[in-house]
């Protein structure tokens, strides 16, 4: 099914703008995310995945431990993935588990030196990463521009979906 606006001179469907340009958006995203992972394994031996579990954990006032359902519910994957990736990290000595202290049944992660030192590198990767493909083919203007409009479309589908936890 096609989503139409208009016909060309021979009866045939147009497809709108809109199909065309939200697929441009989608496919900038698809290879730059493609680029950044190539470079986090060929560089750092990790995957996106073990990068953005390093980034969480990281915290934005430093290193904190994270449950593992709160995670699962952040990088939007299933409580067997996360477990998968966390079992993966735990074994590289990137991460530890300890039991959660207001629940023992439950459990947090948390960074240990060698997941921070890994973080630490792969953060300088990724930024020169970008620097090279998302910023180095725009001008400061383009770039602000698209991120002032790639916020207000987060704010307004985070509304329309809700608490996605």
């Amino acid at each position: 099914m096609s989503i139409v606006t208009e016909q060309d001179g021979q009866g045939t469907a147009v497809p709108d703008a809109l199909v065309h340009e939200f697929g441009a958006l989608l496919g900038a995203a698809s290879v730059l995310e493609r680029i950044a992972g190539r470079e986090l394994e060929r560089r750092c031996g990790i995957r996106h995945a073990v990068f953005e579990v390093l980034l969480r954990l990281s915290g934005e006032g430093g290193d904190c431990a994270v449950s593992m359902g709160g995670l699962a519910g952040e990088l939007i994957l299933t409580s067997g993935g996360m477990t998968r990736i966390v079992d993966r990290m735990e074994e590289a000595g990137l991460v530890r588990r300890e039991p959660a202290p207001d629940d023992r049944r439950r459990q947090n992660v948390a960074l240990t030196p060698a997941g921070r030192a890994k973080l630490d590198e792969a953060l300088r990767v990724h930024a020169e990463t970008l620097r090279a493909h998302f910023a180095g083919p725009l001008t400061e203007e383009q770039r602000r521009v698209l991120v002032d409009a790639l916020r207000v479309l987060r704010t307004t589908a985070r509304e329309e979906l809700g608490d996605l936890r």
